[in-house]
């Protein structure tokens, strides 16, 4: 394995840098999202490490308990910040975090348990990363989503309001928009399935491929994590639109766009 130093990273800053500079000369206003963007990714991945190695060090069920539900939460508010339109308080939250928690959390242990078979299945190494893939794409197909649906709701609103005048009831006005936003939750991940081993080397191969696993072995860790994230993230974004659509009409059936702030 050909380990980096710190001045091989920040060379590789300056490609990110001239990027930023570009948009600036463009007045594209992108450059500061990026430099944002940037230095979070960067502490957090530091802080990520010195806490990773910590917890590699001890395999304990409560300790990768706690990291999981730190992962869930801030992937929630980040489902959350990524909405246009998002429910008053913390609903837009709980209806991300709680079907993304149900669905990661399922089949990450029922993969652990039954098909990576680690003893025991919590073991850090093996828990944690999966965890991570599991939540992050998850969170990118329930944050579209979520944001189509709302988006779409609201900018028809008058359709909506007319097929419940006709007789129609709420699922059936807002049926279209929610294949619609499920369908575009789940464009990215099947994009990018349809490319893996053609355009791009997926992440997780690609590392272990630098780590020098062998290919074979890299190819089926890989196939197996697109199956999981492919399942996870169409699920969860079936799962967070469906009950989110519930939410925009009242216990009569009524469009409440009141609710949204």
């Amino acid at each position: 394995m050909v380990y980096l130093s710190y001045y091989d990273l920040l060379f590789s800053s300056f490609f990110l840098l001239a990027a930023g500079i570009l948009s600036f000369c463009l007045k594209l206003k992108t450059e500061k999202a990026l430099l944002i963007a940037a230095s979070r990714m960067v502490i957090q991945l530091f802080l990520l490490g010195l806490i990773l190695k910590t917890i590699f060090s001890y395999v304990n069920l409560y300790m990768f308990l706690l990291m999981a539900l730190v992962m869930l939460f801030a992937a929630g508010f980040e489902v959350r910040g990524r909405q246009k339109y998002k429910f008053k308080g913390m609903v837009t939250f709980f209806i991300g975090t709680g079907t993304m928690g149900t669905i990661a959390f399922t089949l990450s242990f029922l993969t652990l348990v039954l098909i990576i078979k680690k003893e025991p299945w919590y073991t850090p190494q093996y828990a944690i990363p999966l965890m991570g893939i599991m939540l992050g794409n998850t969170m990118n197909g329930v944050s579209i989503g979520l944001d189509r649906l709302s988006s779409g709701i609201v900018s028809g609103k008058k359709i909506i309001e007319t097929r419940l005048m006709l007789g129609h009831s709420a699922a059936e006005s807002v049926a279209d928009i929610k294949r619609d936003s499920i369908k575009s939750g789940m464009i990215p991940l099947i994009n990018s399935m349809s490319a893996a081993g053609l355009v791009t080397l997926p992440g997780m191969m690609t590392g272990q491929i630098l780590a020098g696993a062998p290919p074979e072995e890299a190819v089926k860790y890989q196939i197996l994590i697109m199956f999981l994230i492919a399942a996870c993230s169409a699920l969860g974004t079936m799962l967070a639109v469906t009950i989110a659509s519930k939410r925009f009409f009242d216990a009569r059936e009524r469009l409440c766009l009141e609710r949204l702030k």
